[in-house]
């Protein structure tokens, strides 16, 4: 496995482009099973996640055509119902395959996705919305089985017990091809969800409300293929700010929007450092030490989580003292015992983390556990004393399009190794 090799120091400045979205071209490229035809997908990320996801849409008697940034899906005839665990088990955002199947195929058998190195995330709201729909739904030897008996989904009011952006992705997937209205209340309100409504709309189907807590959806008989292309990652953005300030650099964030970052912008203003729009991207300046600054994970458009590593790191160089909050995950603390290694002191007490800084951070060999945690110790290892080594960058590379290069291209002295790692 590779690594990344990085000697700390130098200040990021000049500009970097923002690969398309992650989390937005998961969904949309399951949403290829609705239509017949071929769908054409552009500003797809050079992913990992993006791989796996091809991988399973193939297994499922798809013809996909990946050269990034452009992704062809051709939808040619009737699909192969199960995905099985051997792909499902490489990413939890499989199981959004489920809701395009059931409604597009009357019939799905999907792997449970388990739970995850950041905590369990079970998918009792996606069948619940499917059950309300019409759906049969069983559980048998790890799979879910789901069938509709009258061989097409109905429309149905539904409630979300929580806020949750797959779980509404799935169902809007889903509602598109029922018979009737469809209504999801508590529903997720991040710009991804967003851009699949956009798709979906192109696609011919009816939904409304996308971007608020209520999404109507009006079902249609069939949808057809579209050409699309994907909006930039906002959190690939936002750790690009924070890496640019934490180094004390200047570096134009571009191709992103501050309106998507709002609750990163205000913490990162909060905290001292300089961020403003700038033609297409945003302008971020720092230098340390920063303000301290409490922050809170929420649903959008709170803080995102997936943001909450890098800020960390973030404030290990404020003079003071921090509380980072984690109110999304269970088990998404785990980079605290590398960033200690590196010289930080955090405490952590439950769901609450009390960085106390400025510290002085040095270079060492960190452990990868988790996507976002990799990009906080990767922004570590740019403003540590001498050299880091981050072990285990598959992590990094199933959301994080080319870092290194990327880094490089701002300034950093930073290296894939390829071999053990």
């Amino acid at each position: 496995m590779d690594s990344i090799r990085i000697v700390g120091g130098e200040a990021l400045k000049g500009t970097v482009k923002v690969s398309g979205s992650k989390n937005a071209a998961l969904p949309i490229l399951c949403s290829a099973l609705l239509p017949q035809g071929e769908s054409t997908f552009r500003n797809v990320p050079d992913l990992r996640d993006i791989g796996t996801t091809a991988k399973l849409l193939t297994h499922l008697g798809l013809e996909v055509e990946v050269a990034p940034p452009v992704v062809k899906v051709r939808s040619n005839g009737p699909a192969n119902t199960e995905a099985p665990y051997d792909v499902v088990r490489q990413m939890r955002a499989s199981v959004l395959v489920l809701g395009p199947l059931v409604a597009r195929h009357g019939h799905a058998r999907v792997s449970l996705p388990g739970g995850c190195a950041i905590g369990a995330r079970p998918i009792d709201q996606h069948l619940k919305g499917l059950e309300a729909m019409g759906a049969k739904i069983s559980l048998d030897h790890g799979y879910v089985d789901a069938s509709v008996p009258s061989g097409r989904l109905r429309g149905a009011d539904i409630r979300f017990d929580m806020v949750t952006v797959t779980g509404t992705e799935n169902l809007m997937c889903a509602a598109v091809l029922a018979k009737g209205r469809t209504t999801l209340t508590n529903a997720a309100r991040e710009p991804e969800v967003e851009e699949l409504a956009r798709v979906l709309n192109k696609m011919g189907a009816s939904v409304e409300g996308a971007g608020t807590d209520t999404i109507v959806i009006e079902g249609k008989d069939a949808l057809h293929p579209v050409d699309h292309a994907i909006i930039a990652d906002r959190i690939e953005a936002g750790t690009f700010m924070v890496a640019a300030a934490a180094t004390g650099g200047d570096a134009l964030v571009d191709g992103v929007t501050l309106d998507q970052l709002t609750a990163v912008g205000q913490k990162l203003r909060q905290a001292g450092v300089h961020v403003e729009r700038e033609g297409s991207g945003v302008r971020v300046a720092g230098k340390p030490p920063f303000v301290p600054t409490d922050v809170t994970t929420a649903p959008y458009p709170g803080f995102p989580t997936d943001m909450q590593a890098q800020f960390m790191t973030l404030m290990c160089l404020a003079e003071g003292r921090s509380v980072i909050t984690e109110m999304i995950f269970e088990n998404r603390f785990m980079h605290v015992s590398e960033l200690v290694r590196m010289g930080a002191s955090i405490d952590v007490d439950g769901r609450s983390a009390t960085v106390t800084g400025p510290s002085e951070l040095q270079g060492a060999n960190v452990m990868a556990t988790d996507l976002r945690a990799s990009a906080s110790l990767v922004v570590a290892g740019l403003v540590a004393t001498g050299e880091t080594n981050v072990l285990r960058v598959y992590h990094i590379d199933r959301g994080y399009e080319h870092i290194e290069t990327k880094l490089a291209g701002l300034g950093a002295t930073i290296e894939r190794v390829k071999g053990d790692g």
